[in-house]
């Protein structure tokens, strides 16, 4: 069988078993849930294995760090899936709930439901742990899944995928409803992304390349999971503490993650006394500044910014600032240089916060805390299968109800035009 009727065939089963889980009641899909996060602490002996041996492979090719960091699944990152398999169990079943609900004048009831999706697929690169995340919230919302991950993450992937088979046949449902397409073929991504019959949504994870590849040739639907050109605007009214520990934990904590700072605007008012102390915390973390010519007059140490450098998604421990003249020039230039993704404001201003928060046009907008937060595990969603930077159908953090559709059910007694 080659490689293109292998993938076809696994989306074949796989869209058959939605059906079947479409049907499931939520302590079933619970079951299911808690019986794999059992699997996977059980067997985080031989996840990290597996896993490390993907990552020394991943070393001898030459593999960046950034890339490495996220082919990484270590003992404390897989008991970090476990932990988010619990909290999705967790949450509401988004399935059969209805959202809007009234009586028409002819004595109909009009109701919408939330519906699953059908079968949502996905391509990733390096992100073994999307394997959980994403079986596990596509199981709860009553979708069927199917993955296929980067070669270099291929021993990590197929052990995860083995135990979702395993966790599905022991809660007694079918071991097709996650699929992991287990092979380094390109030939599967082509396949996969192009099986609009069988495949309702696929979601995209990895560098531009990939991104550009998926919206290139796809045919199925896309929520796309795009680059995150993020920021943190420190305003004339923000407290310098705060500014330096949201600045800091934003660029430093994870630099190689798609909602990681990569511009930060500073106030003319706020430059003089803010600038030095922010600088100092994120150069001791061994930061590389570029600045505009304002910037570096109170830094005259750092590196002249670009044009390119308020375009450019580092993923890095390199980060571009410029000082504005205002909050609306920081509105202005973040609409402009943003992808979209993550911004932050750092203002004890309620009038600029609230000016900012309504005029960003991001997925998610924070005020005084680390872009780190656009996260679905720590907005309360237990994981996220990606963040969108796409306005339709999802948007931010893309969660249980956003793996949902819906349809209107009416009821009627007879009621005839």
């Amino acid at each position: 069988m080659s490689t293109a009727e292998m993938v076809k065939e696994q989306a074949r089963q796989a869209k058959k078993a939605s059906r079947q889980l479409a049907k499931a009641e939520t302590t079933q899909k619970n079951e299911a849930l808690q019986v794999m996060s059992r699997l996977v602490r059980e067997n985080a002996a031989r996840i990290a294995d597996a896993n490390e041996e993907d990552c020394r492979e991943a070393r001898e090719k030459g593999i960046g760090q950034n890339l490495l960091n996220r082919l990484s699944l270590d003992r404390p990152k897989i008991e970090q899936r476990a932990a988010a398999l619990d909290a999705i169990a967790a949450l509401p079943d988004p399935v059969g709930d209805t959202d809007y609900c009234i009586r028409r004048p002819s004595g109909l009831e009009v109701k919408r439901m939330r519906v699953p999706l059908g079968l949502v697929a996905a391509v990733f690169e390096a992100r073994p742990h999307v394997v959980v995340n994403m079986g596990g919230l596509c199981l709860k919302s009553g979708n069927a899944s199917i993955m296929r991950g980067g070669s270099e993450a291929l021993r990590t992937i197929r052990a995860l995928g083995e135990l979702w088979e395993k966790a599905l046949q022991e809660s007694g449902l079918p071991s097709a409803l996650v699929q992991v397409v287990a092979t380094a073929e390109r030939e599967a991504v082509n396949t996969l992304i192009t099986l609009d019959e069988y495949v309702d949504v696929l979601v995209p994870r990895g560098g531009k390349g990939l991104i550009t590849l998926v919206q290139e040739k796809a045919t199925v639907p896309i929520i796309k999971h795009f680059e995150g050109l993020n920021h943190v605007y420190i305003d004339e009214d923000a407290p310098r503490e705060i500014a330096v520990r949201v600045t800091h934990n934003s660029k430093v904590f994870m630099p190689e993650v798609c909602n990681a700072l990569e511009n930060l605007l500073v106030h003319e008012k706020a430059a003089p006394s803010h600038l030095p102390s922010v600088a100092e915390a994120l150069q001791a973390d061994g930061v590389r500044l570029k600045g505009c010519p304002r910037t570096r007059e109170i830094l005259p140490g750092i590196e002249e910014a670009t044009e390119e450098d308020w375009q450019t998604e580092y993923l890095d421990l390199v980060l571009a600032v410029k000082i504005v003249a205002s909050l609306q020039e920081a509105i202005d230039f973040i609409n402009r240089y943003s992808s979209h993704h993550t911004d932050v404001i750092v203002s004890d201003n309620y009038s600029s916060v609230k000016q900012f928060s309504r005029e960003v046009d991001s997925g998610v907008v924070l005020a005084n805390a680390s872009t780190m937060f656009n996260d679905g595990g720590e907005l309360g969603m237990g994981a996220e299968v990606g963040i969108s930077t796409d306005k339709l159908h999802a948007r931010g953090p893309v969660g249980l109800r956003d793996l949902t559709s819906y349809k209107y059910v009416v009821e009627g007694s007879g009621q005839i035009m």
